[in-house]
């Protein structure tokens, strides 16, 4: 019953805070690490989906607290993480030949 109990006194909005500012930071060591590996400065599709994922976590965050200036600062990111990944995949469509669409 314990556990029960410990459970209802967790806040759980700021778990959810945490947990999307840890994972918006991920995309920091994701993109240290492909750099890395290749030699120069890359950023991995990985980057831009952690960023969307923490960004969107945190804009929830930050409208369940009222911040105004949250808000717009984590909106603004999230456009911009799906239009890289809209570029992206764009991109991605030219260069597949349509012969391999079936």
């Amino acid at each position: 019953m314990q556990f029960w109990n410990w459970l209802g006194r967790v806040n759980w909005w700021l778990v959810l805070g945490f947990g999307a500012q840890a994972l918006f930071s991920a995309r920091f060591i994701v993109q240290w690490i492909a750099s890395e590996r290749a030699g120069r400065s890359v950023v991995p599709l990985l980057f831009w989906y952690l960023s969307l994922s923490g960004s969107t976590l945190l804009l929830l965050y930050a409208v369940h607290r009222k911040d105004p200036v949250f808000i717009l600062g984590q909106g603004t990111g999230v456009a911009i993480y799906l239009r890289n990944l809209h570029l992206i995949y764009r991109e991605k469509r030219r260069e597949t030949p349509p012969e391999a669409f079936g």
